[in-house]
């Protein structure tokens, strides 16, 4: 039994929700860097028409870690979209791994 008053527990139940609403902002703050960093490196292998496979998997790798957030999923979609014109089963694959990641029903996001 805690010998904590309900106060107590009150203030210290709102200084934790505190310190998780101040992590997530941290989280968001580096995704939207990411999403920042990431959006001219795909701009250029659309523009310049890149084949490069290795570069352009690594760059879909990198940005499977922004895909929770609305541009990091644009952007990884929108690579996906130009991928798929050069190596159709590997984007496929691409598809795949962000629904284990980010698009599962154990995560609570709808489909």
């Amino acid at each position: 039994m805690t010998s904590e008053t309900p106060v107590q527990q009150s203030a210290g139940y709102a200084e934790m929700l505190e310190d998780i609403k101040a992590i997530a902002q941290d989280l968001q703050g580096i995704q939207e860097l990411g999403v920042a960093q990431y959006t001219p490196i795909v701009e250029q292998i659309i523009a310049t028409r890149s084949r490069d496979a290795r570069h352009i998997q690594h760059t879909l790798d990198y940005l499977l870690d922004f895909a929770c957030h609305p541009a990091g999923l644009a952007l990884f979609k929108k690579l996906c979209r130009y991928y798929f014109t050069l190596d159709p089963v590997a984007t496929a694959d691409y598809v795949n791994f962000y629904r284990e990641m980010w698009d599962s029903d154990e995560m609570g996001v709808q489909k």
